[in-house]
């Protein structure tokens, strides 16, 4: 089973070779949450949108964690790569997936035992409050196939193969979306069936990856003594990983302070920003793919010994998420009724969300600029750095801002628009700032 060779031949060539499949998963892994969504707002009420809306905001804490730590595989794999070290990537392969096992199995637990706490803590709509918890806690039940499928593709993406991954996630999001229908629509089951789908496609990819990886000679064997954990790996996927986990984290709790205001503002607040997350992750996704992508590429580039490559990747990279965000925020602005109307026919939610969609887009491009270059850092693993800097962002912008907004503006849904963006701006300064000064010290320092 060959990987494409990251550190040789045309870098744009090379880019968005590995980046394209990168962003049709991303795409197609998106597709999840949007379908369900999609699929609540034909076929049930303000409600049950509202109870998707909230629960895919809770359910993201446990997507962010897992992204984080694999991530660190990806890079750590994709150093290894470069150095043609074939010894540690097995070691390495073995000991992720032997890790994320047992954190599937911890969560899982975790989100059992404090999803409604936390949905209290959220102040989810009363009206809405028991379709959240059904939709969480069937969700949480596949926890265990989340895990699991994230960790083979970030195993793949450090070896050099985006293409696998996006085939392993468009199969999951066909079934899920077949399934989405029989069992809301054409059963009538709600909010449960869309939650049922999503756990019963996320399983059905994990097992298919690994049928398929065993059939072609994947490096990795896949039997039971292979899955083993090595103290010295566990210790560099930790100090790579959990500084990406825990900025996510942070990220995701302020937008879950954020989600805890607009349910303030009853079943359409709720609403709206479940529709605007949605749009959030397909307007982002150029950004995303490109600063995962790059992560594969700037580590395998700098286990060579090329810096510079991984260097012109970035500026390549920015340029493109820049351009497809772009057109998210033009839709935004021009006709931002038609963006909520694809989610729900409700007109009350249309109405209320037109304000928030107008002001909080410009955040599309913000988090282009900042997402691209914590990817190169990523790769350079300065995840320290990257990790400061959101829970910066999160905690010490984002939520004072939130709390600043909401008592001068009450539930002004476009007034909250505007906190998004402004943070986001400001994270993308000091963030460029830092690329340009660390670039500099290592040309000095080699």
């Amino acid at each position: 089973m060959k990987a494409l060779d990251l550190s040789e031949g045309s870098i744009p060539l090379t880019l968005f070779r590995f980046a394209v499949p990168f962003l049709l998963a991303n795409i197609l892994q998106s597709l999840y949450g949007a379908v369900d969504l999609f699929v609540v707002g034909r076929f049930c009420d303000a409600a049950s949108v509202a109870a998707v809306s909230t629960g895919t905001q809770v359910t993201q804490i446990v997507t962010s964690l897992v992204t984080g730590l694999t991530l660190g595989s990806t890079i750590i794999i994709g150093n290894y790569m470069g150095e043609k070290d074939y010894g540690k990537v097995k070691r390495t392969i073995g000991t992720t997936l032997t890790v994320f096992s047992i954190t599937a199995l911890v969560l899982t637990l975790l989100m059992l035992l404090f999803s409604r706490q936390v949905l209290n803590l959220l102040k989810t709509p009363q009206e809405s409050f028991t379709l959240t918890m059904t939709y969480v806690t069937i969700c949480s039940l596949g926890n265990f196939f989340i895990c699991l499928y994230n960790a083979i593709s970030a195993i793949l993406r450090g070896y050099g193969d985006s293409t696998r991954p996006m085939v392993f996630v468009g199969i999951a999001c066909c079934l899920n979306i077949i399934l989405d229908f029989i069992f809301t629509g054409a059963l009538g089951m709600g909010v449960a069936g869309v939650a049922l789908a999503t756990v019963i496609s996320q399983g059905a990819s994990m097992a298919i990856s690994i049928i398929y990886l065993k059939r072609k000679n994947f490096i990795f064997d896949f039997r039971r003594e292979s899955f083993r954990i090595d103290g010295e790996i566990v210790r560099k996927l930790g100090a790579v990983g959990i500084p990406i986990s825990f900025q996510e984290l942070a990220v995701r709790v302020s937008f879950l302070y954020l989600t805890m205001m607009m349910n303030a503002a009853g079943v359409y607040g709720a609403a709206v920003v479940g529709v605007g997350a949605k749009y959030d992750v397909f307007a982002m996704l150029s950004a995303t793919s490109m600063a995962n992508a790059l992560a594969a590429i700037t580590a395998q580039n700098f286990g060579r010994g090329k810096p510079e490559r991984a260097r012109k990747s970035l500026w390549l990279a920015l340029l493109f998420a820049l351009g497809v965000s772009s057109l998210f925020w033009l839709w935004a602005q021009l006709s931002p009724a038609t963006m909520i109307g694809v989610f729900t026919s409700d007109k009350g939610v249309i109405e209320a969300g037109i304000p928030y969609f107008r002001t909080a887009s410009y955040d599309y491009m913000m988090t282009a600029l900042v997402f691209t270059l914590n990817g190169y850092l990523n790769g350079r693993q300065k995840t320290v750095w990257t990790m400061i800097s959101c829970t910066a962002g999160a905690l010490l912008l984002r939520i004072p801002m939130v709390w600043f907004f909401g008592e001068r503006f009450g539930t002004d849904l476009g007034m909250l628009g505007i906190i998004a963006p402004t943070v986001s701006g400001i994270m993308a300064l000091y963030t460029l700032a830092y690329v340009i000064w660390e670039g500099k010290r290592h040309i000095k320092e080699t």
